[in-house]
């Protein structure tokens, strides 16, 4: 268990050094990160979402967990509802996305897993989507440092696949990621996008 408490000091660290830069405040509460991961078995499929900077409109998060006994981790700015329809309006139906707010969500895995029947490199990456009515596009982008979409390129592209999204009871005010089972799911409004994470045989 020492590698997983080292690698959150370190991303907590990292996280304080970063804030420090910009003038923004962090809110981390350490001691709740470091018991969670304490707890985490390795082998299951758990996370913990932890606030980096909440001095912005829209949080920058980091979920740092274990999906089929690889590290995880992905970091994403969560913006909110504040009553403006989401889907279709606020993220458009059918163009790029950068799947949060601000800098363009990374995802990072620690040893090579497949995204539902298709394999992806240990290592870190942008994750964009495309939004659809009846389906989405999930875009794993070797460039993972990038604000937005803004400069997003096609060609640097390493995996891409439909997933299906699913319609919730209630809705999610802030944009969130969540580990459920083997898959990663993206929460909004009152919708739900799984897509699966399995380490890769």
């Amino acid at each position: 268990m020492n590698k997983y408490l080292l690698s959150i000091c370190l991303m907590l660290a990292l996280g304080f050094v970063a804030c420090e830069e910009s003038g923004s405040s962090t809110v981390v509460n350490s001691e709740t990160v470091i018991e969670n991961a304490e707890a985490m078995a390795p082998v299951a499929n758990k996370a913990v979402i932890s606030t980096i900077i909440d001095s912005i409109a829209s949080p920058r998060r980091q979920l740092y967990g274990t999906m089929d006994n690889v590290v995880l981790t992905i970091n994403y700015g969560s913006p909110a509802m504040k009553g403006r329809q989401v889907w279709g309006e606020l993220v458009p139906f059918d163009e790029i996305w950068r799947t949060g707010a601000n800098e363009a969500t990374s995802f990072e895995v620690a040893d090579d897993v497949m995204i539902g029947d298709q394999k992806l490199r240990a290592g870190k990456y942008g994750l964009f989507t495309i939004p659809g009515e009846n389906d989405w596009t999930l875009i794993f982008n070797s460039v993972s440092d990038q604000w937005g979409a803004y400069q997003y390129d096609e060609s640097k592209d390493v995996l891409r696949t439909k997933v299906v999204p699913v319609a919730t009871e209630t809705a999610s005010e802030t944009m969130e990621f969540e580990v459920d089972g083997d898959n990663v799911v993206i929460l909004w409004d009152k919708l739900a996008v799984p897509f699966s994470v399995t380490r890769a045989k």
